[in-house]
Formats: C-alpha cells, structure tokens, sequence
C-alpha cells in the first residue's frame, strides 16, 4: 500500500497541493486525471520522492518495492538494452553484481564463499535464474526484437527507448508502478498488449494517460486532480464522466424527486457494472462497483469547451476524388498509387505505418505541397476546415486573440463585431481578459483550441484532423469527440486517440507504399485484423 498524509506542495504562492490525502491498495489500477496543469507528473514525483512536498508525506508498506518509468531517453545511454531492463530491478542488479565480483575474485576467501552463499539465496529468491530471459521476453512482446538486446542504448532509435524504458518499469513484477504517459510513441498493437498486461497485473498501478480508451481498459479507480485537492473515484475514466455529468444534470433539475435520482443512479450503476463484467478489470472494478456509495458520485467542477461545427450548406454528390496519388521525402516512398472516393455520411480514418505519410498526404489535399505524381479533385460545394498536426505558420505575428481570429472570419459572414468574436473564442474557454493575450505567448494547448475556434468560424461540411488531441486536455478531448461523432458533414480523422478513432471512424484507408487498403469498418475491427496478421507474420 501506498498512502499520502496531509501533502502539500507550493512554489512561491502559488499552492498546487493542499493537504492531500489517499490511499492506494494493491490489486487496483488508478488513473490520475486532471486539466492541463494541475499538477498530474507532478504528483508522481511527489509519490516516487522525486520531489519533496512542501508538508506531508508519503508512506509505502515496509519491503515493497516501486518501480517508475523514466522520461530520461539518455540515462542508460552506454548500457545495453538488455541490462538497461534488468537494472530496473534495482535491488536483483546490486546482488547480480555483488556476486559476479566475489566470484571474480584470484583470492577466494571463506567469507566470501558464505557471502556468496546469501547472495545466491537473495539472488534465487528474486526470480535472478531466469531474469534476463524474463527480460528479453519482455522486450520482444514490447516489439524489441532479439537483435536490439546487445545493442547499447545510444544506438538505438528513440521509439525503441521508449519500448526499452518502458520494459525497464515493468521488470521483476514491481509492488507499485507509476506511469506517466506510457503509451507514448507506441504503435496500436503494442498499446493493446500494454492494456491486457496491466489489466491483469495484481499489484498497484498509478498512471497518467490522455489516451481515454487506455484509462478505461486498465483503471479499476480515476484519481481526479482539481482546485488544489485530489479525490479518488470508483470506476474507469467513463464511468467518472458520464456519472458526473449525470450527477450534474440531475443537479439542475429541480423538480425531480430525490428518490427518483437515486433510483436513476442506481440503474446507471448497474449497467456500467454489467459492462465492466466483460472487461479485462472485470473482477476489481465490478467489486469496486458493488461497494460504490451513491453519494460519492458527484458532479465534476470541471469546465468543457463548447466545440459545435454547423454547416453553412450540405456537402454535394461530389466530394472528393484522389487518383493514384504518390508522394516520397528524400527518396523514401511514403506512399504511392493511392486512389479513393469520398462519399456522403464518410467518416475516415487516415491511418499509416509512417505519421509522416499521413500529414504528407493531408498538406497535398489541402495545396501545402505537391505531390510527386498523381492528382487529386474537389467537389464545388465542399467547405473545407483543417487542423493541421504543425500550426506553427499560423502564429507568427503578436496580435491579441481577437485580432487573431479577425482574419479568419469568411466571406459569407457578415456583421462582425466583439461580441461575435467574444463567442467562439470564449465556446473554447477563452473568457474575459483572455481575449486580448498575444499569440506569441500561448501554450501548445492555447494553440490548438484557438485553431478550432477558427475552424468553428468557417462553418465547415468538411473537417480535417491531423493528431487534433495533441496537446488538449481531457476536457477538451472529450468534447472534440463528441462533436465529430454528432458531425454531420465529412470527416477525414488521424489521431493515436484510440477512443476518437472508434466512436467517430466508419471507414479506414491505410495509406501503404504499395497502394491504399480502403475497409468500411470501426477501427477496433481494423485493430483486429492488423493483431491477426501480426501473429501470422510472427
């Protein structure tokens, strides 16, 4: 077990943490939410004793051991990958090397033979006879193959360090892991046997994720980060929003009984309980559930954006048509002869081996750059909205947000006045004063939701997202998402957002060196079909 007693933690006079108090028990996996800021990688370090709280402490449970996955890509830089894993077993490590100097020793002594004796015993007991091919299983299920395992670390790739690194945390059976982002830089297939590891393992888990159909694959409880105070909740990352917002609606609903809401409460429950019994937390989070009390469900202090795209008019027969398009960089084919047609009520995933396939073939379609062959044609009556995955080149001046949004009102809008502005800025949380802050200042978040409000402004029939969750909040997932599966113009979609792909995908096109792989299917069915093929293959 591990507990937190009274933390607090400020910098200056600004207070992050104040008085904190938890419990985390063995057997549950907690997934550590909160608005961007609030202080989520701070809080695992506060638990890891990375960071010293201002008051307080944390306690762990006498011979437990924590392991941590490290964000330092060049720590074990001239440590081979295979011992970078075993060195994450940190007390195994020591005695693996207290023995191998002993028995290196010209002068073997008595105290030595029964110093070796312990230390084989210690050594035993730590599972140390089948570390290293613990190790390397672990790292070739991780997708670190055989012939990386002597490579040093600095010659490896740093997606591949993140696989190692990642590996390393998950050595040895860890009493308490902590997680901070792990999905980062990991392909779909690697993520799903991630999510069926930890949806398995019996020990503590903590993690940090923004990638929600992780949270609720491995999250027994959701550890909610907010206004200072940090309360843990029963259930996975779903359940906590939508009981929140059930509980919030069934606040401002005042002339429902009380019996009435409980009963509804109840009912929720009960379904989500049912659901549950199908997961891989099946056990711990339908127990969870069983000794859920009604009135722990509350409704969240929690601010979403308003992201609400209308159409100016309906998207015609023609929307859009690609013809064996081609596109290399540096003389490495990114793609080449994909050919599609779009049609009404699509929603696409764009999806590829390569990322940089897939924004290559967004910057050809919206005339950022030329392909290499092929062409591609509009429909006259498409109105198109982009978010591209780099929107660096539409921040380069110092004007105030109104200003900035100014330029991007169309045509066909007339009668623009502050209050209009004022209106999208502020449906993406940008209120008051916040209006007049200068792009030059705002954070890779603040970016993105003022592109949006920008595409809002263009009242679009057609939405392009290249990685539209990269640097939002959950809030601001969440209500993205929601808005493209209610959409309903065209979609062209690529995200490392499982549960974005899913919800609002019904069409997949894999862009390939060898052409295009076009399937009416939900992403979840295509994630399949590529584990199948992968196990073929193996």
């Amino acid at each position: 077990m591990i507990t937190v007693n009274n933390v607090t933690l400020s910098f200056g006079k600004r207070v992050l943490f104040d008085e904190v108090n938890l419990s985390f028990s063995k057997g549950n996996c907690y997934g550590v939410i909160g608005a961007n800021g609030a202080g989520k990688s701070t809080f695992l370090k506060i638990l890891s004793g990375e960071i010293e709280p201002s008051k307080g402490s944390v306690d762990i449970t006498p011979g437990e051991r924590m392991a941590v996955l490290k964000q330092n890509h060049f720590e074990f830089d001239e440590c081979t990958v295979l011992n970078t894993v075993l060195m994450g077993h940190k007390k195994l490590w020591e005695v693996m090397h207290e023995r191998d100097a002993i028995y290196a020793k010209a002068d073997f002594t008595e105290e030595d033979g029964i110093r070796a004796g312990e230390l084989e015993g210690e050594f035993g007991e730590m599972g140390g006879y089948t570390a290293e091919s613990d190790a390397a299983t672990l790292l070739s299920e991780l997708g670190v193959k055989d012939d990386v395992h002597p490579l040093l670390m600095k010659d490896i790739s740093g997606t591949m360090k993140v696989r190692v690194l990642l590996a390393q945390a998950l050595f040895g059976n860890p009493d308490i892991l902590i997680l901070d982002e792990p999905t980062n830089n990991l392909d779909v297939v690697t993520i799903s046997w991630l999510e069926n590891f930890l949806a398995d393992y019996e020990n503590i888990v903590i993690v940090v994720s923004h990638d929600r159909h992780f949270l609720d694959a491995v999250c027994t409880h959701v550890a909610d980060v907010d206004r200072q105070k940090i309360k843990i909740y029963t259930g996975n990352y779903t359940f906590w929003y939508e009981s929140s917002q059930l509980a919030a609606r069934q606040l401002s609903d005042k002339n429902k009984k009380m019996e009435d809401k409980r009963k509804d409460l109840m009912e929720f429950i009960a379904r989500f309980s049912a659901n549950a019994s199908k997961s891989k937390q099946a056990t711990s989070r339908k127990k969870a559930l069983e000794k859920l009390v009604i009135e722990d469900i509350t409704p969240s202090n929690r601010k979403y954006p308003g992201i609400i795209f209308k159409q100016q008019r309906e998207v015609g027969n023609q929307i859009l048509n690609v013809e064996k398009l081609s596109k290399s960089i540096e003389g490495k084919p990114l793609f080449a002869n994909i050919s599609f047609t779009l049609n009404k009520g699509d929603k696409v995933a764009i999806v590829a081996d390569d990322q940089m396939a897939i924004t290559a073939f967004y910057e050809i379609i919206n005339g950022e750059i030329a392909a290499d062959s092929g062409k591609f044609e509009w429909g006259g009556t498409v109105t198109k909205a982009y978010l591209p995955n780099d929107n660096s080149k539409y921040f380069t001046n110092s004007l105030n947000l109104m200003d900035w949004l100014r330029q991007y009102v169309p045509p066909h809008v007339t009668d623009v006045d502050e209050p209009f502005l004022r209106g999208f800025l502020g449906k993406m949380l940008f209120s008051g004063d916040e209006i007049m802050k200068k792009t030059s200042v705002l954070s890779g978040g603040e970016k993105v939701r003022c592109m949006v409000s920008r595409m809002m402004l263009q009242d679009p029939n057609m939405v392009i997202l290249d990685e539209p969750t990269n640097h939002l909040d959950l809030e601001s997932i969440q209500s993205f998402n929601e808005s493209m599966t209610n959409f309903t113009g065209i979609v062209l979609l690529s995200s490392h957002d499982h549960t974005f792909m899913q919800t609002v995908a019904n069409r997949i096109i894999e862009l390939t060196p060898n052409g295009a792989i076009d399937k009416l299917m939900s992403f979840d069915e295509y994630i399949e079909r590529k584990q199948a093929n992968k196990l073929q293959l193996a």
